[in-house]
């Protein structure tokens, strides 16, 4: 089976009623970025990104996968998927996909504000049980959600690079690509490897000019993208 890789973003995760972060109905419209969700943020004032990320762990309860997701899992019958998502979410999971790489952490998750990397830190949490100020992680520090905020590195980044080198086929759907560093991910795609876009938007990148660009939503576009994708199984 060929390698089929594929990077999400808010656009897909939108389509299932989950707000994306910079379009002009975005959470940084509403919200400030800076107080709740940096690093900087959290140590000035931990309650109240508690209470921001809480509020977004109880929202997933509300959505659903999407037909876009759907469609992602039943590719695994014709290529070797490759999710790498930007999405906190765990709508890939719950459609039923099975490799799934996660950038920016995930919500469900709970870990260590001492080493929020430690693996022996990093836990499951229902969605519906707040993170509250004095709950501890394993090492005894404030527990805190398993996101990686601004101003920390993507601990991930490394393994989704090598992961996009061995890509057969590249697929971008739903993200604008203004995020960095998971934008730098197109520069680990070989010129020939065949590479598809799906978003409504426009763009510029240099690093996209060999891309076939469907210019639909994920819902609207995923069965235009299958139909081009079993061209190429």
């Amino acid at each position: 089976m060929k390698h089929l890789v594929i990077l999400t973003g808010a656009g897909i995760s939108a389509e299932s009623g989950l707000a994306t972060f910079r379009d002009k109905n975005g959470l940084w419209n509403n919200f400030n970025a800076k107080e709740l969700a940096s690093i900087q943020g959290y140590m000035m004032n931990r309650e109240r990104v508690l209470e921001f990320y809480n509020a977004r762990r109880q929202n997933l309860l509300t959505v659903e996968p999407n037909h876009a997701h759907k469609v992602l899992v039943e590719l695994e019958q014709h290529f070797k998927v490759s999710i790498i998502t930007q999405n906190v979410d765990n709508l890939h999971e719950r459609a039923g996909s099975s490799n799934i790489l996660h950038l920016h952490g995930e919500l469900t998750k709970v870990t260590s504000t001492m080493s929020p990397n430690d693996k022996q830190c990093i836990q499951e949490l229902p969605l519906d049980v707040p993170i509250k100020i004095g709950d501890k992680a394993a090492d005894g520090s404030q527990l805190r959600p398993f996101i990686v905020l601004f101003g920390e590195g993507v601990p991930n980044m490394r393994k989704a690079m090598m992961i996009a080198e061995e890509a057969d086929i590249f697929v971008i759907i739903g993200t604008s690509l203004v995020v960095y560093p998971a934008a730098y991910l197109t520069q680990y795609i070989t010129r020939s490897v065949p590479s598809f876009i799906v978003d409504p938007g426009d763009f510029g990148h240099e690093n996209l000019r060999n891309f076939e660009h469907i210019k639909m939503s994920a819902v609207a576009g995923i069965d235009v993208l299958r139909e081009k994708l079993m061209a190429l199984a």
